[in-house]
């Protein structure tokens, strides 16, 4: 099951569990959209993989059998933040754009 972390671990902008602008790697690295287009260029800072649309986890459990949603497995609280100075950041992000993420 997804963390979905609370914030974005480049600027610290609150993602809550719905927020549309939430973008996760492989290891839910989470940042939000401008910092993976702006700064990471779609360049992971930690596995060097993509980024897709985090998933948004219903609010509620719509299946009375099941204990699902939000209401029964909420979102993380911890925050977390890239522990990649922003040259680091640059320099392999550089390294990595221009080769799609499927080929890195």
């Amino acid at each position: 099951m997804l963390e979905l972390r609370p914030n974005c671990e480049w600027c610290y902008k609150d993602l809550p569990p719905d927020a549309a602008d939430a973008r996760i790697c492989s290891y839910e690295c989470t940042y939000c959209a401008k910092c993976v287009e702006t700064v990471l260029h779609n360049v992971c800072a930690t596995c060097g993989g993509g980024f897709v649309p985090r998933p948004i986890r219903p609010r509620a459990a719509h299946r009375e059998t099941l204990k699902l949603g939000l209401v029964n497995n909420p979102a993380s609280t911890t925050r977390k933040h890239s522990k990649w100075s922003a040259k680091e950041v640059a320099e392999f992000s550089n390294r990595l754009k221009d080769i799609p993420p499927d080929q890195r």
